[in-house]
């Protein structure tokens, strides 16, 4: 339990409110600050001990049964089997407590032995070995042991034992190179820093020298924010304060690369470490089939509670006549018949709840957990899913959605990184109006000559060379690029250049690395950072030192970021690039007409664009500027707020130098994956922070928007022009008007929508004086229904979150999709009902966050076409099947009711009953909803239309639930009467037996019953064979194994007198029913005539109305017949048959698995193109 509320609020009211109340002091080296400078009050934190694991052996038993008797299902039957306990019911307790007892230890076992795993590896990790240093020397100790404020050494390729504040390293700038690849999955190379006053420490007794303290934040689990500050004491000199932020912590679990040794302080241990604190998992997602289960069980049991008060009613009704009273076989006691009626009412109601309990499938959500978790590997194992470049194929964080990737109606992707390689190369730069062209292209290395320039669009009077040298100084000063040097960089082995490892630029940004590589090729070079001091070659082959003070770090509110430098003669530059959005308002000279022109002429191309723009300080303005920025790097609360404020504050005034132009390519197969995606009943929208013409022609480019399509514009520069409101409907009358003019469905309508993040802001608004101007959010949501594609530009991180929210309220409720590839991306992964992380450059936070990863986004076709096609279609068939055979299974229980009285005399022998979900049913529908094909891979692939027939949960709606329990009432009534029927020679004696009067053989209720159950197995288990389309060796060996399971364990069951028994009443029975003709005529005659009717029913709809599905089913038995398919595989010979699907295509198929290659060539799209470039 978490005490820190109570802990906070004792504080304030008892000892007082602290300055910082969410914040710790570290001691570094546990050495207490100089006598008065600060109160020394030690405070406890826990062990550097990992406890990964949920149980002990003490509370393993009570803590594993209490969570799993959590789970409704489960609580259900443990109640009934109590009920049985305490009750005379009419079937032994054995019939639920062995079910039940068998699904509650397979789980135990399961998470035993999970968490024993993970008590093993929680040992080797709190076992290993640290250095620490201790008075001056370095001590060797166990990992648990570590304790805050220890001064810890670690070592090249080691693992950070806890989260560290780094204090020097072996390298003279105090920097270390670290890979967080098991905390986030990035391999690439991070560098940290140490503050100037430390980072000269070499030996463990000047660190050891060291009087410090570190004010920090509490523990949180954001891997990538950390808030503090390190104060050094010297003499008696006022403590010297140094800002301290995530570029300075060590975090746990990550691995020192490429330095010899580190000196670090302790200030997370044990559990209190971010990595510990992401061991909780994201909110739980819900399918829209496991609601519709729940809601499928809801009605179940309302049936059963109907069936028991039903009964009970009878009962008594039956017994009301003084000659009828309880059969002798129940043996009521005469302190039992005196009881009260209502008394004994409740006593019946409780045994009839009992013996109609089956019809709740006891070991559903047992099958459809191990189908999820076993399914979910078919993604990963998926060799077409697999990319050569990561060399890593898709991943899947969470197996509880995988049906509803069968469900997606709206898809919301980003663009940079997601639908482009987000791998950019420098295009041009505009300076003043004057355009530079660079010749050659650069592939990331740092080459030794310069190129030449190209000037086009020069104006007569040319331009000024002051502001061409700042523009080109600016780019190569305004950036966080790094210089590599090594022959390895980022884990992958470089080549040598003319006898010397290669030098290459790294960065998490792309475009900061595209656009460094641009001046070089332009010719200002980017040397490196050394000591503080930034170095370029200029044109004229001359080193330039700038000396870096401070750097206002790019955040995706501000859309920029800025640098602060001083010259060698001393002056003071502020250089600052972003988007155009949040350069022009600050701009206050320049030629700011000509610049934006051509940044409007770039962004229509779908080239990336950016302006430059700078701002001289003087002594007094820099002085200011640094106030602002140490009083808010200083702050312990709200620093982010603080530093946006001083950022606010110091980008003003600006001159503008310039703009650039650079290019992302589209992502290979990203235009075919969205015009599938189309085709499959998808809408997808588009979600970027870019420019709304940059973003548009990717959007054409991708075939998102069409030259068919009519675009509607919702944005700022439109709503400056009229109001929203007159916006907002004459665009919905536009939209309304050409929908009743053509009569076409909505899906049909060929409108594109294009909204930016100002405009979205205003209509999400809340605002009381719309009260009579109508609904802004309804009249946008009817538009967006109307169109088929919806590019939303100039969007924040939050901004994302609120357009897949407000599309997952409206009415519809529709089921959403979000990928993305960057930080910015997973709030809207976070918020959709299924969210994919694109495996990117710019981090693996998306990944991390989401519920599936994939490589690339061409891979999100498969995904969802194919596997997420076979995923629902398997479960809703299982959920379906499942409450069939159950109703089949309880059905004939009702109806014997009738026949004995009301007397709870149960139909079945408790080994059937208990055995029917665990034994005999259960292994055949596991093995369909795993390897179930209805149809073949490459057909999903090649036609996405086959998506429609399964959306909007179709297989899981009312209709068909209530199709499925009609079906098994129709076949639980063949059962009973056919076999009552077909024994018309005999006749019921008055102990409930039957005799026949030809054979005089006794048929008594258990032969009766044994043969209804008979029927019961083999029908059902019948059924599941004539709905599997994908026959396998596998489900050939389940299926007829199960029922020749059955017939072998009934023998065994009636042909042995078993001792541990006190009853025998099931022996011979079972050999006596195959004995008799009738019986063997009852067995045949019900299965067929049970099975008669659907397939009947599938027939006349197959050939009356068949669906897309139905039609591709047809078309592959008949490509199997021919010998052109061959059955469950991709391809098979050659054909160039029509396809009867879309007579307009031609079908082609091959064993090599190029199937549908017209097709593909048809849809294809020349990614080497520039976006918006013919």
């Amino acid at each position: 339990m978490d005490f820190t509320l109570l802990r906070n609020i004792i504080s304030r009211y008892c000892v007082g409110e602290e300055i910082w109340v969410d914040s710790r002091t570290v001691y570094i080296g546990h050495k207490e600050p100089p006598p008065g400078a600060e109160a020394y009050i030690p405070q406890r934190y826990p062990d550097n001990r990992i406890v990964s694991s949920k149980y002990t052996f003490w509370n393993f038993i009570p803590k594993n049964l209490f969570e799993q008797f959590r789970r409704i299902a489960n609580f259900y039957f443990l109640v009934i089997f109590l009920v049985q306990l305490i009750i005379d019911t009419p079937t032994s307790p054995v019939t639920s407590g062995l079910p039940l007892f068998f699904v509650i230890t397979v789980t135990a076992i399961k998470q035993g032995y999970e968490d024993w795993l993970r008590h093993k590896a929680d040992c080797s990790i709190n076992e290993c070995p640290v250095d620490v240093v201790q008075q001056g020397k370095v001590v060797r100790t166990q990992s648990h042991k570590l304790r805050v404020g220890d001064i810890v050494v670690v070592r090249e390729d080691e693992t950070f034992p806890c989260d560290l504040i780094l204090l020097s390293s072996s390298r003279h700038d105090g920097t270390c190179y670290v890979t967080t690849a098991s905390l986030d999955g990035e391999s690439s190379h991070k560098t940290y820093y140490a503050v100037p006053d430390t980072m000269a420490f070499r030996t463990e007794q000047e660190v050891d020298s060291l009087h410090a303290t570190i004010e920090c934040e509490q523990p949180q689990p954001d891997l990538y924010k950390f808030v503090g500050r390190i104060n050094i004491y010297k003499d008696k000199e006022e403590p010297v304060a140094r800002p301290l932020g995530a570029e300075n912590m060590l975090l746990r679990g990550a691995t020192l690369k490429n330095t010899q040794r580190i000196y670090a302080v302790a200030v997370y241990t044990g559990m209190e470490t971010k990595m510990a604190l992401n061991y909780q998992s994201k909110s739980q997602k819900r399918s829209a089939v496991e609601k519709s289960m729940n809601a499928f069980l809801i009605v179940y049991l309302c049936i059963l509670i109907s069936k028991a008060v039903i009964n009970t009613v009878l009962k008594y009704a039956w017994q009301w006549s003084p000659d009828r009273d309880e059969p002798w076989y129940n043996h009521r006691t005469e302190n039992e018949r005196q009881r009260h009626v209502v008394i004994r009412a409740f006593t019946d109601f409780l045994a009839f709840m009992v013996l109609f309990n089956y019809i709740i499938p006891v070991s559903m959500y047992v099958t459809v957990e191990m189908q999820k978790f076993l399914g979910s590997y078919f993604i990963t194992w998926d060799e077409e899913m697999f990319d050569e470049e990561l060399g890593e194929g898709a991943q899947v964080n969470t197996s509880d959605l995988n049906e509803e990737l069968g469900q997606v109606e709206y898809v919301f992707t980003d663009k940079t990184g997601t639908l482009t390689e987000n791998n950019m190369e420098f295009i041009e730069c505009c300076v003043d109006g004057n355009v530079y062209i660079p010749h050659a292209i650069c592939n990331g290395q740092i080459l030794s000559a310069a190129s030449s320039i190209d000037m086009i669009d020069s104006s007569p009077g040319g331009y000024r060379r002051e502001h061409e040298d700042l523009f080109f100084r600016a780019l190569c000063l305004c950036h966080t690029v790094q210089v590599k040097e090594e022959e390895t960089v980022d884990g992958i082995k470089r080549g040598i250049h003319q006898g010397r490892p290669t030098s290459f630029y790294i960065s998490s940004s792309p475009d900061e690395v595209a656009l460094v590589e641009g001046m070089k090729r332009l010719g200002y070079t980017y040397l490196r950072l050394k000591d503080n001091y930034m170095e370029i070659l200029n044109k004229d082959d001359e080193i330039e030192r700038f000396e870096l003070l401070h750097v206002l770090n790019f955040d995706s509110v501000r859309r920029r970021m800025s640098v602060i430098v001083r010259s060698s003669s001393g002056e003071y530059l502020l250089f600052c690039k972003g988007a155009d959005s949040s350069i022009f308002p600050r701009v206050v000279s320049g030629k700011v007409e000509q610049v934006k022109a051509r940044v409007e002429q770039n962004a229509v191309e779908g080239l990336r664009t950016l302006c430059v723009a700078y701002r001289r300080l003087t002594q007094s303005e820099y002085e200011e500027a640094c106030h602002h920025l140490t009083e808010a790097k200083l702050a312990l609360q709200d620093r982010e707020q603080r530093l946006a404020q001083a950022y606010d504050i110091i980008e003003r005034d600006f001159v503008l130098l310039g703009a650039t132009a650079v290019e992302d390519r589209l992502q290979e197969k990203a235009a075919d994956t969205i015009e599938s995606l189309h085709k499959a009943g998808m809408k997808v929208w588009v979600l970027t922070g870019d420019k709304m013409e940059t973003a548009a022609a990717t959007c054409y480019a991708s075939k998102l928007f069409r030259r068919s399509t009519q675009i509607l514009e919702l944005t700022k520069k439109r709503t400056e022009e009229q109001s929203l409101h007159d916006v907002l409907f004459e665009l919905n009358r536009t939209v309304l008007r050409q929908r009743s003019m053509s009569g076409l469905s909505v899906d049909c309508l060929d409108f594109g929508l294009i909204i930016d993040g100002a405009t979205l802001s205003a209509i999400l608004k809340p605002n009381q004086e719309r009260a009579g101007t109508g609904n802004y959010r309804e009249i946008f949501l009817e538009i967006c229904r109307n169109c088929s594609a919806v590019l939303c530009c100039r969007m924040a991180p939050l901004q994302k979150a609120q357009i897949v929210k407000l599309i997952k309220a409206s009415k519809e409720h529709p089921i959403t999709l979000a990928i993305g590839d960057g930080a910015n991306d997973v709030s809207m992964i976070l918020e959709a009902h299924v969210g994919i992380g694109i495996m990117g450059k710019e981090g693996r936070q998306a990944a991390r966050n989401s519920d599936y990863a994939i490589p690339k986004f061409k891979h999100l076709k498969k995904m969802l076409l194919v596997h997420g096609h076979y995923y629902y279609i398997r479960i809703a068939e299982l959920v379906q099947y499942f409450f069939y055979k159950n109703v089949c299974f309880i059905f004939p229980q009702f109806l014997y009711q009738f026949f004995c009285g009301f007397s709870q005399q149960p139909l079945y022998d408790t080994a059937y009953l208990t055995l029917y979900n665990i034994s005999f049913t259960s292994l055949p529908i596991l093995l369909y909803s795993l390897v179930e094909q209805h149809v073949t891979m490459e057909t999903l692939k090649r036609d996405p239309s086959l998506y429609r027939d399964i959306a909007k949960n179709s297989l899981l709606r009312w209709p068909v639930f209530l199709y499925w329990t009609c079906l098994g009432v129709f076949d639980a009534v063949i059962f009973f009467f056919g076999a009552y029927f077909l024994f018309d020679n005999t006749t019921f004696t008055s102990n409930g037996q039957l005799m026949t009067t030809n054979t005089q053989m006794m048929f008594g209720n258990w032969t009766f019953g044994t043969l209804v159950f008979t029927v019961l197995v083999f029908t059902v288990t019948l059924k599941l064979a004539l709905d599997t389309h994908h026959w396998t060796w596998i489900n050939h060996f389940v299926i007829w194994g199960s029922l020749l399971f059955y017939v072998i364990f009934s023998l065994l069951w009636g042909g042995i007198i078993w001792p541990f028994l006190n009853y025998q009443r099931m022996y011979y029975v079972f050999m006596q029913m195959l004995s008799s003709g009738p019986a063997w005529l009852s067995i045949i005659l019900l299965i067929t005539v049970s099975l008669l009717p659907d397939v009947i029913k599938k027939v006349l709809c197959r050939t009356m109305c068949p669906t897309a599905t139905e039609r591709a089913q047809k078309v592959r038995r008949a490509g199997a017949l021919e010998g052109s398919v061959a059955p469950g595989t991709a391809g098979g010979g050659a054909s160039n048959e029509r396809d009867p699907l879309h007579p307009d295509r031609t079908c082609e198929g091959d064993s090599g698995g190029k199937a549908a290659r017209t097709y593909d060539s048809m849809m294809s799209y020349s990614h080497s193109t520039p976006l918006g470039k013919p």
